[in-house]
């Protein structure tokens, strides 16, 4: 069933090109140098990037079987709600708003705007105007549709995944002589190793967040579920493809301490120019993603506004568009100010380590979950609960060492999140939700 009002529109394709396009955006193209500095081997740095990878598949599993269960706008929410409470759910919404979701949607912005300046010269201070200008269109395109967005995701996905294609294919028949190492390979630790899977999780994040559309998705008990499966694999293989070819054509030392090496690779591969090629395709790439995450954010904040959570007038549903055409605006607003003022950094660099112990609490959901007798899902993952509880045990590694190297920025953003504690509790006893 979905919630009424919003119009089901998106099926395998749009939701799993969803999937890719929000997590593909700028990271891949410049998050393996931070990686190889954590683990200087290049077996090592294949292994952090797979076991991301299946880390990530493991959460999307775990999305799938609860998105069948729930198949209601609102997705990662919906799932906190109902395994934990309307407390543990309002604080995941809370968290978006200061800044886990339009934080994320400034920041990918500005990289945008940042990359354009690459290929058509413009003063500094007019890359955040840009940046607004960009979420501002993509905010108007989502407002008059559903549908829309989806195209929108659909041409934009498609066209970086077979640039990506283009360049892993261009690598793999390189003929030029083996780069002549400037680094010397060694056995990484296991506090750098968990270091590099924290910073390769960082480039898959997003994977979640086709959950928030499922009241727009067609047959979303099994679309989502099979679009997580697919855009999970996809990006997997993608960015293992992508990491073989800067290793294959770069020596270790320049993947280690280049500051864009996609374009570093592009020009070994292409010649020059190959830079400019690299700008085009990560402008590419990032437009996709901020539409994507443009798209989702609003569906959480109509689910918690239907359920009192939120201003009611926030849950309003256009009468032409059949979209949360308020909880867009109001998402455009927040994101732009923070693009302009340039708070967004500190914000998101705060909250986003919050994410994890929220998804090891949504694994462990789904475990009470099973225990209930009124739980039917129609999908169940294999494997479980082993599978699980792997994920909530890599979900609380990957936080704790967020910690330990970022104390005082892990201790700021769980104060944040927790701060919505006493907000949900004068809001429920105010508007009587969650009861």
């Amino acid at each position: 069933m979905h919630q009424p009002g919003l119009r089901q529109s998106l099926g395998v394709t749009h939701a799993t090109a969803m999937v890719v396009g929000t997590i593909i955006g700028a990271s891949i193209f410049a998050q393996p140098s931070e990686i190889a500095q954590h683990v200087p081997n290049g077996t090592g740095i294949l292994v952090v990037w797979l076991g991301a990878g299946i880390l990530t598949l493991f959460g999307a599993l775990i999305c799938a079987e609860l998105t069948s269960a729930f198949p209601r706008t609102g997705g990662v929410y919906v799932f906190l709600k109902e395994s934990w409470g309307a407390p543990v759910g309002f604080l995941w919404g809370w968290a978006m708003l200061w800044g886990m979701h339009t934080g994320i949607i400034a920041i990918v912005a500005m990289i945008f705007a940042r990359y354009t300046a690459v290929l058509i010269p413009m003063d500094p201070s007019l890359t955040p105007i840009l940046a607004v200008a960009v979420i501002v269109l993509l905010s108007a395109v989502n407002y008059v549709g559903v549908r829309h967005g989806g195209l929108v995701q659909n041409v934009f996905t498609g066209a970086k995944l077979a640039a990506i294609v283009a360049i892993i294919a261009a690598g793999l028949f390189w003929s030029g002589a083996a780069p002549a190492e400037s680094a010397v390979e060694t056995a990484p630790g296991v506090r750098p190793f968990f270091l590099a899977v924290a910073a390769a999780l960082f480039a898959y994040g997003g994977w979640h967040m086709v959950t928030y559309t499922a009241g727009e998705t067609r047959d979303a008990g099994r679309t989502i579920p099979r679009a997580l499966l697919f855009g999970t694999l996809i990006v997997t293989l993608a960015y293992a493809g992508l990491n073989t070819i800067y290793l294959h054509v770069l020596p270790l030392g320049v993947v280690q301490t280049s500051r864009h090496v996609a374009a570093d690779a592009a020009d070994v591969v292409l010649g020059g120019g190959g830079a400019s090629l690299m700008a085009a395709l990560v402008m590419v790439s990032t437009f996709g993603a901020v539409n994507g995450i443009i798209l989702v954010g609003p569906r959480v904040y109509y689910s918690m506004a239907q359920d009192g959570l939120l201003f009611r007038w926030l849950g309003a549903v256009h009468p032409s568009f059949g979209t949360p055409a308020r909880a867009i605006a109001i998402q455009a607003i927040g994101a732009s100010i923070l693009a302009l003022t340039n708070t967004y950094t500190a914000l998101v660099s705060r909250v986003i380590y919050t994410e994890w112990i929220f998804f090891a609490i949504m694994a462990a959901g789904l475990l009470r979950l099973r225990a209930r007798p009124d739980y039917r899902p129609t999908y169940r993952i294999w494997g479980a609960p082993l599978l699980v509880s792997c994920f909530i045990l890599g979900s609380l590694v990957v936080v704790a060492v967020q910690i330990f190297e970022k104390p005082m920025n892990s201790a700021a953003g769980l104060g944040i999140v927790l701060a919505g504690l006493p907000v949900y509790l004068l809001w429920s006893q105010r508007s009587g939700a969650g009861r």
